[in-house]
């Protein structure tokens, strides 16, 4: 795995060791493992039970996640709902969570909209101390990776979804499915033609968990 620079030092000094998630999340608002707490508004960790069979791994939080303090709760995470729906799965039966937990942004030429930036592998290796703690304590059957940077962090930097997404991949003991970020959908040329390849994508994640 990449080794961080020391402006991504790295989370694991924050990480509690043997933590429920209350005490990860609480832990995770005094995390200082990379630069990009300082722009954003709070920290925002993962969201679900912990008995959660399913785990989703978004990028990042975005714009509206940031300012409310919960992952998937702006318009990629409103279609995610929808999809998850379609597919028979439940969101209260999901844990929800992001490869980084801080919103990396740059602000827009005019006005004062807040423009997604994606995280650089360094700030999400130093982030990934959280991630595994997340998947130690919930011990899900499977995890989905939402979109590139989930997959890489996961699965390793040279996976590629748009060659093995839908697949059930085997990594460190843990069943793993890469598909698309439902943000890619909302961008597609032809969303709706995007959006049933991704909830084709959850259904094959329904068909796993039986």
């Amino acid at each position: 795995m990449a080794t961080t620079t020391s402006r991504t030092a790295g989370a694991a000094e924050f990480v509690p060791e043997g933590a429920d998630l209350a005490a990860l999340r609480r832990a995770a608002t005094g995390c200082r493992g990379c630069e990009l707490y300082k722009p954003a508004t709070q920290v925002v960790f993962g969201s679900g039970p912990e008995t959660a069979r399913l785990v989703l791994v978004g990028e990042q939080p975005g714009d509206v996640e940031d300012r409310q303090g919960e992952p998937f709760v702006g318009p990629a995470g409103r279609l995610l709902d929808k999809a998850l729906d379609e597919a028979d799965l439940a969101r209260e039966g999901v844990y929800l969570t992001n490869a980084v937990k801080h919103f990396k942004f740059v602000p827009a030429e005019r006005g004062k909209r807040r423009i997604h930036k994606t995280p650089t592998r360094g700030e999400v290796v130093a982030c990934l101390p959280w991630l595994r703690a997340e998947l130690a304590r919930v011990r899900p059957d499977l995890v989905v990776c939402l979109g590139a940077t989930a997959a890489k962090a996961v699965l390793g930097s040279s996976f590629k979804v748009s060659e093995r997404r839908g697949r059930v991949e085997r990594v460190e003991d843990q069943d793993v499915i890469a598909t698309v970020h439902p943000s890619a959908v909302l961008r597609a040329p032809d969303r709706d033609e995007a959006y049933r390849g991704f909830v084709a994508d959850l259904r094959v994640v329904r068909a796993h968990l039986g």
